[in-house]
């Protein structure tokens, strides 16, 4: 994702002036982040919240699109606030996987009425993901759950429960990252499903949140740029 964002902020006339990889994390320092005008953080679920406080430290919008330390979401979003910074969090930068959200809580809102139909979710990423299920299942769930309002929660893999929502995750080669929605009855399945290609989307979507997040103060997502 790293080499992603770049070329594509490159070829948005952006300017990259700082990059940060495992070989030089002594370089992530305020001085530093200084000199940026916005930071976009793609890393592991084990390094992400240590680089957003430095950017908060640093007063320094920050564009986060790691997954995978979610449990201290709520916690990120008081502090940014509490701080006065700009934080921009995002399970899937791509505009079609934003749109597939709304679709998904809209299908969701009209299976509500048809218990008969069970839903399930499986998701399809490549085997350097670190986390299982995706944030952008995660995302989906729980968009999911809400509008039906027939089950308690999500659970990773098989269930009998007919409350609960299984997402069953697979790690395959190089996938960028597929996304399956489905209602299965007795007498037939509807599903719906998002597929990426590559992870240019991802990286698009991240390049227009960090331009649109330059100069806002508060906490941010898709929802919020996309106005949907």
């Amino acid at each position: 994702m790293g080499k992603e964002l770049e070329q594509v902020a490159l070829a948005m006339q952006h300017e990259v002036v700082l990059k940060i990889g495992s070989g030089n994390l002594h370089d992530l320092t305020p001085e530093n982040l200084k000199k940026v005008d916005v930071a976009i953080e793609f890393s592991t679920p084990k390094t992400a919240i240590n680089n957003i406080f430095k950017c908060f430290e640093a007063s320094v919008p920050v564009v986060v699109g790691t997954t995978g330390w979610l449990d201290k979401m709520e916690e990120i979003k008081t502090i940014c606030r509490d701080k006065n910074q700009a934080f921009f969090y995002a399970s899937n930068f791509s505009i079609g996987v934003n749109l597939f959200f709304k679709l998904n809580e809209y299908l969701a809102g009209m299976m509500k009425s048809h218990p008969e139909y069970f839903p399930a979710m499986e998701e399809i990423h490549h085997i350097h993901k670190k986390d299982a299920p995706s944030g952008t299942a995660i995302t989906l769930a729980e968009g999911l759950l809400k509008a039906h309002g027939d089950l308690d929660k999500w659970i990773l893999g098989a269930t009998d429960n007919k409350k609960q929502l299984p997402i069953h995750s697979k790690r395959e080669g190089e996938v960028p990252g597929t996304h399956i929605v489905s209602y299965t009855s007795k007498v037939d399945e509807i599903k719906i499903s998002h597929q990426a290609y590559s992870r240019k989307g991802f990286a698009e979507g991240a390049v227009y949140a960090a331009a649109w997040l330059i100069g806002k103060k508060g906490v941010f997502g898709m929802k919020d740029m996309l106005e949907i």
